[in-house]
């Protein structure tokens, strides 16, 4: 049987990497790994991973449908794990900052920035709660004076050069 790589992006072999989160064979280690498992659970269906590795304090707030409606109907693309905390032994929380991209069921292509907070509790880390990630402010570019150094570094003035 060929293996296939992990959808989570780590380069691994799925059955060497998420499968055993998802599958309950070992526990996530980091709130990075148990983002990983998550997102993998979404690309496989896996329902009852995503809603068993929420916080216990926030499963009332998981509608099952809606996730499991969201798995199905979208085209997973990938995960790009923008910062992850590498937490101490003894810490309780963890953040992880991602960007997964998808199709939606209407083959529009998204890409969802994400701040996952995740907790642990008896041991065990769950995902606690998540927010969009804040956008950058836009700064329109510098303007140029005509009679300015060409910022391309030609020597030459802008308007005998980029500026044309």
């Amino acid at each position: 049987m060929e293996e296939t790589k992990c959808p989570c992006m780590s380069g691994e072999n799925y059955g060497d990497c998420c499968e055993k989160i998802i599958k309950g064979v070992r526990e996530a280690v980091t709130p990075e790994e148990l983002m990983r498992a998550r997102y993998t659970a979404y690309t496989k269906g896996e329902i009852d991973f995503l809603v068993e590795s929420t916080h216990p304090a926030m499963r009332s707030e998981v509608d099952r449908n809606e996730v499991e409606a969201w798995s199905s109907s979208s085209t997973w693309l990938g995960l790009e794990i923008i910062k992850a905390d590498i937490p101490a032994p003894d810490a309780e929380k963890g953040e992880v900052e991602f960007i997964c991209t998808y199709n939606d069921a209407n083959g529009k292509q998204i890409s969802h920035h994400e701040l996952s907070d995740f907790r642990k509790k008896d041991g065990r880390w769950y995902f606690y709660d998540g927010r969009i990630a804040p956008q950058k402010p836009y700064r329109a570019p510098e303007k140029i004076e005509r009679n300015a150094p060409c910022p391309c570094g030609s020597g030459k003035k802008y308007k005998k050069c980029c500026g044309r």
